[in-house]
C-alpha cells in the first residue's frame, strides 16, 4: 500500500509557480514582472563549549541571510529607473560638481522608508495563500541591471539583493 499516497486525489503540494511577491513604499514594483524570488533562509549560528577533549555544540544567535529577486525590465513602468530612485532615495549621491556643498549619505531609515516591507504569499490552487511571509526594515543590498547581447532576443532581467532584519511566518493570508 506504498503507492496509496500518491493514489489520493486530494492531496496537492505547494508549487514552485504561485506566488506574488509585494514591494510597497514609495519604490512600487508591480508584481507581474516579478520573475523569480528565494524564500527567506535563517541560520541558526551554533556556539562550541569544550568540555575534556570533547566539543559540545548549542543553539547560539538567529541570523537572516538576505534574498534575491529577479524581475524582468519593462519601457513602462520603468523598473530600472524605480531601483535607482530606490537607491538614491536611500541617500546615495553620485560624486558630482557640487560647489562645495556636503554629500548625501546613505542611512538605513530612508532605506527601509522608500521599501516599506516586503510581503511574499506562495498560493494555492485555489489562489488563496497557504503561507504568507513578511521581510521587516529591507534594505537594497545590491542591484544588477543586467546584460545586454546583440545575439540574444531575450528580455532584459534585473537582480536585486535585499537585506533586512528578520521575517515573520504565517500560515494562510
Amino acid at each position: 500500500m506504498a503507492n496509496k499516497f500518491w493514489a489520493d486525489s486530494r492531496l496537492e503540494p505547494k508549487r514552485q509557480h504561485r506566488w506574488l511577491l509585494f514591494i510597497g513604499g514609495q519604490a512600487k514594483i508591480p508584481a507581474y514582472v516579478i520573475k523569480k524570488v528565494d524564500k527567506p533562509k535563517v541560520t541558526v549560528n551554533p556556539t562550541e563549549h569544550k568540555f575534556f577533549g570533547h566539543s559540545f555544540f548549542y543553539p547560539g544567535h538567529v541570523t537572516w541571510d538576505s534574498t534575491s529577486v529577479t524581475l524582468v525590465d519593462p519601457i513602462e513602468p520603468d523598473a530600472s529607473s524605480i531601483l535607482w530612485k530606490a537607491i538614491r532615495g536611500a541617500g546615495y549621491d553620485p560624486p558630482t560638481d557640487r560647489d562645495g556643498d556636503a554629500p548625501h549619505t546613505m542611512s538605513k531609515a530612508k532605506a527601509t522608508n522608500h521599501l516599506g516591507m516586503i510581503k511574499l504569499q506562495q498560493m494555492g490552487p485555489d489562489n488563496k495563500p497557504l503561507e504568507t511571509w513578511k521581510l521587516f526594515n529591507p534594505w537594497i543590498l545590491d542591484v544588477s541591471w543586467g546584460t545586454l547581447d546583440y545575439s540574444s532576443d531575450e528580455m532584459v532581467e534585473l537582480t536585486i539583493t535585499f537585506r533586512y532584519d528578520y521575517a515573520t511566518y504565517k500560515q494562510g493570508g
